[in-house]
C-alpha cells in the first residue's frame, strides 16, 4: 500500500528542513519537498526527502505537480508572498476531497482577529492599529479556512536568531548588534521546536488537531543583554548589545516592520505558552540550547544564525506588500 504524501512548502527554510528530516526519519510518509531553485534539491534529498519539486507561489504552473496525490500540506511563506499564498489556498481548496489537513505557520497576534478583536485594546499605543504584518498572518490563515480546508495553525513567537541576522557581519567582525528592544522581554522560539510541533500535528492528524490554533513560544522571556550573553558565551567572545531608537530602526527597515517591533517592545510577546509542552511532552528549547545542540537536520542554532535573511538594512522588504494592502 502506498504511503500518504506530505507536501512540505518552503522546505529549505529553517523550519522546513527540520520538518523534512523528522518526517523522513519517521518513515510513514512519502515526503515531497518544494524548492524554488534547483540547487536546493540535493540538500533536501540528503535530509531524506523522497521527492523534490520546483515550486513558486507566484507561478501557478508549478502547483499541480506539487499537489498531485498529496493528502497533507505544511504551508509556510514569507510575508511579501502573501498574494501568492492566498491564490494557492484557493487551489488547495479545489482539492479538499484529497487534501485532508493543512498545517499553517503563522504568528502570535493573529489571534486578535479570531478572539475578542478590539483594535484599541490590542494596539501597542493609543491610536495605533493592529500591525499590518499581523493582519497578513490572519489573512493567510483565513484563506485556508475560507477554502474549506481542515487547518491547524501554529502561531509562533519571534524566531530565535531572526532579529540578529541583520547584524551578522557586525557580530562576527566587531562583536555587537543593535535593535530597539532593549530591556523588553520576549519568549523567542526555536525554529526546530516549530518543526517538532508541526511534525506532531501532522502525524497525529486532523482528527486530533484539525481546526485548532496553538501558540508556540520559548521557555522563558529574555532581554537583549541576556541574548547577547548567551550568544557571546557560545562564540567565546564578549558580545555587546547597542540600543537603537525606533526612529532609526524604522529608517533601516521601514514602517511596517517597525510597527510590528512595537509589539515586541511593549511585552506583547513576553508570554510563555504551554502549547508546545502539551503537544510534545517536553519543555521548549532555550536559546543557549538552540545555539549549542543539533536539530534533526544536523545543524546547531549557531550554524543557522549565518544563513539567509529577508531583512537587510536600508531596504524596506514590505514596501510593495504594504502598498498593495493600502489599495
Amino acid at each position: 500500500m502506498p504511503k500518504p504524501v506530505v507536501l512540505v512548502t518552503s522546505a529549505s527554510g529553517r523550519i522546513g528542513k527540520e520538518l523534512v528530516a523528522r518526517l523522513a526519519a519517521d518513515g510513514r510518509y512519502t515526503v515531497r519537498a518544494t524548492s524554488f531553485s534547483e540547487g536546493k534539491a540535493d540538500s533536501l534529498k540528503a535530509l531524506g526527502a523522497d521527492e523534490v519539486v520546483q515550486f513558486d507561489l507566484n507561478d501557478d504552473t508549478t502547483w499541480d505537480a506539487a499537489l498531485d496525490g498529496v493528502s497533507a500540506v505544511y504551508s509556510a511563506s514569507l510575508d511579501p508572498m502573501l498574494e501568492g499564498h492566498l491564490a494557492f489556498s484557493k487551489a488547495m481548496g479545489e482539492r479538499n476531497d484529497q487534501i485532508g489537513h493543512v498545517v499553517r505557520v503563522s504568528c502570535m497576534g493573529a489571534d486578535t482577529n479570531t478572539a475578542s478583536y478590539d483594535a484599541d485594546k490590542h494596539s501597542s499605543r493609543e491610536g495605533a492599529g493592529i500591525p499590518l504584518m499581523l493582519q497578513h498572518y490572519w489573512w493567510g490563515e483565513k484563506s485556508l479556512i475560507d477554502a474549506g480546508l481542515t487547518v491547524t495553525v501554529l502561531r509562533n513567537n519571534f524566531f530565535m536568531n531572526h532579529l540578529l541576522k541583520t547584524d551578522c557581519d557586525n557580530i562576527a567582525a566587531e562583536g555587537w548588534f543593535s535593535n530597539p528592544l532593549g530591556n523588553a522581554r520576549n519568549s523567542f522560539v526555536a525554529t526546530r521546536d516549530i518543526a517538532e510541533a508541526a511534525f506532531v500535528v501532522l502525524t497525529e492528524g486532523p482528527e486530533q488537531h484539525g481546526n485548532k490554533f496553538y501558540d508556540i513560544t520559548g521557555p522563558e522571556p529574555q532581554t537583549m543583554a541576556e541574548i547577547a550573553a548567551d550568544l557571546g558565551k557560545v562564540m567565546g567572545k564578549e558580545l555587546e548589545y547597542r540600543a537603537q531608537s525606533m526612529e532609526d530602526f524604522e529608517n533601516d527597515f521601514g514602517a511596517t516592520r517597525a510597527e510590528f517591533f512595537e509589539y515586541l517592545n511593549n511585552g506583547f510577546y513576553c508570554r510563555c505558552s504551554p502549547d508546545f509542552y502539551n503537544l510534545t511532552g517536553h519543555k521548549p528549547t532555550s536559546y543557549y540550547e538552540y545555539l549549542t545542540t543539533e536539530g534533526a537536520s544536523g545543524e546547531t542554532g549557531l550554524d543557522e544564525l549565518w544563513q539567509g535573511n529577508l531583512w537587510k538594512k536600508g531596504e524596506d522588504a514590505m514596501a510593495d506588500a504594504a502598498a498593495r494592502s493600502a489599495r
